[in-house]
């Protein structure tokens, strides 16, 4: 390996921390460096050139999030497989793609057809988060000290009492949930967790049991309520979140049956971003009160706030703690591959009874051995120190995202939903320029999402969908040389 040279100029206006990104980038794309060759330390290099062991750590940061390096814990940084080429050139052995993905997490794959295939410049399928920054060293000590547990027969039908003990903390930590082990669920995801709500209330509510859900809103969610006998009724959005005039009204309609529950996600509406505030959140309470209905809290992204303070979860605003359900997984904050989620469950003793017993029905789907290493990760505090380093990461693409796409004619094109989470949206003006744009992406290699995908009415007279046009784009798990080439290529699409 012959390493780069690095001279720094002390007099220049461009920092060290600058300087030293650029050499090794340079080092990288010229060859000097290759894949897999380990750089010095943090410290030798400090030592070295004289300069804080910051300002190497913050270089390093930068350049693994711009998919130059790869920051493992307790191990050498190391060159990632970067070939020296123009970022939009796509690589040779690339997948394939002909379409966009629907939902909120999606694996990237090859996809043929009748159709021509195209290198995939970029995945930004929606709700995949990063990886790159997971302790390794608490990750394989949890493994290990699952592993070396003896086996019993089955794990109990909740949750074994490590794990239902460790997200109760986490959620009192993380977001002022006071609730206690015995009110937490084990489940499979959140789509287990929703089955698992939809079959309790059926046999509380009947087999007509109707759930109020947000349009446009998760599909995924929507699917899992309706697979297991319930009924979505599609609720519209303000610029909040979920309208609490059109909630009410189908709450306490003046014909017919009311809502027997509603499902919403009030921190990060999905996927337009909506905010509920407390005085909205508080009065959603109160209007299910009223209704004897059962509030779903789908709190998927929480973590993740990139401007403002965080609000408070509504299962920490029930007050009698009686009606809100909250349904959350691993799925953001660690990696869809753990198929690991949770319910809190609310005091209303009729909601938990049906749920135990719908989970005796359908038995319980995770592993001991997964659920006492997720247990033993988050008791070291090592999940409290990922989400702290995937923030940055994101609040990083995210400054990305807003640079490239914020200044688009708002003619043509809003950037919207980028105060938290993992994903933004562009709205376009209608489903005909969502359709054209969504094409011309594919053509060019990069995946995203259409927002009619999200749409829970059925389509209008015309055969189109009602509601907002536009995509949706993940930005949380593809490296910055990636996302940069195809948010070139998305705002070219949109002033081509």
């Amino acid at each position: 390996m012959a390493e780069p040279v690095i001279l720094l100029d002390r007099d220049a206006t461009e920092g060290v921390v600058r300087q030293l990104v650029a050499a090794l980038r340079l080092g990288i794309l010229d060859g000097r460096l290759r894949a897999g060759d380990a750089v010095p330390s943090t410290r030798a290099l400090a030592a070295e050139l004289d300069v804080s062991r910051s300002s190497v750590v913050a270089a390093y940061e930068q350049l693994a999030g711009e998919g130059y390096l790869e920051l493992r814990q307790g191990a050498a940084t190391r060159v990632t497989a970067v070939q020296p080429r123009s970022t939009a050139e796509p690589a040779a052995d690339a997948p394939t793609t002909t379409g966009a993905a629907p939902d909120r997490a999606r694996p990237a794959g090859p996809r043929t057809g009748h159709e021509r295939t195209v290198p995939i410049v970029a995945d930004l399928s929606p709700g995949v988060p990063s990886t790159a920054r997971l302790d390794e060293r608490a990750w394989r000590a949890a493994w290990r000290a699952a592993a070396v547990r003896p086996p019993t027969t089955s794990p109990p039908p909740l949750g074994v009492p490590e794990l239902r003990r460790a997200i109760a903390e986490h959620l009192r930590s993380a977001r002022g949930v006071a609730c206690a082990p015995d009110d937490v669920v084990v489940t499979a995801g959140t789509g287990e967790a929703l089955a698992l709500v939809a079959s309790a209330l059926v046999s509380l509510r009947g087999d007509d049991a109707r759930v109020g859900v947000e349009d446009p809103g998760y599909p995924a969610g929507r699917r899992a309520l309706a697979r297991h006998g319930a009924l979505p009724v599609p609720i519209p959005l303000d610029a909040d979140g979920l309208d609490l005039g059109a909630l009410g009204r189908a709450l306490r309609p003046r014909r017919g049956r009311g809502l027997d529950a509603v499902m919403v996600t009030p921190s990060h509406q999905y996927p337009l971003g909506g905010r509920l505030p407390v005085a909205g959140r508080l009065a959603l309470l109160a209007a299910a009160a009223r209704a004897d209905a059962v509030v779903i809290e789908d709190d998927y992204d929480s973590e993740f706030r990139h401007t403002g303070a965080p609000l408070p979860a509504l299962a920490s605003l029930d007050g009698g703690g009686e009606r809100v359900v909250l349904v959350g997984s691993f799925s953001k904050v660690l990696t869809p591959w753990l198929r690991l989620g949770y319910i809190v469950l609310p005091g209303h003793e009729g909601l938990r009874t049906a749920v135990a017993t719908a989970r005796a029905e359908l038995d319980t789907p995770v592993a001991g051995p997964v659920q006492l290493a997720i247990a033993d990760y988050l008791d070291r505090g090592a999940l409290r120190r990922h989400i702290a380093a995937t923030r940055r990461e994101y609040a990083h693409r995210r400054r990305m995202v807003q640079d490239a796409l914020g200044s688009l004619d708002p003619g043509r094109a809003r950037l919207c939903a980028v105060d938290g989470g993992l994903h933004a949206v562009l709205e376009v003006a209608d489903r005909d320029a969502e359709r054209v744009l969504v094409a011309r992406l594919a053509a060019d290699g990069v995946v995203v999402a259409p927002l009619a995908q999200y749409a829970a009415s059925p389509p209008g007279a015309g055969g189109d969908r009602p509601g907002p046009a536009g995509i949706v784009l993940g930005y949380a798990g593809v490296g910055d040389l990636a996302l940069a080439a195809a948010l070139e290529r998305i705002r070219a699409a949109v002033e081509g």
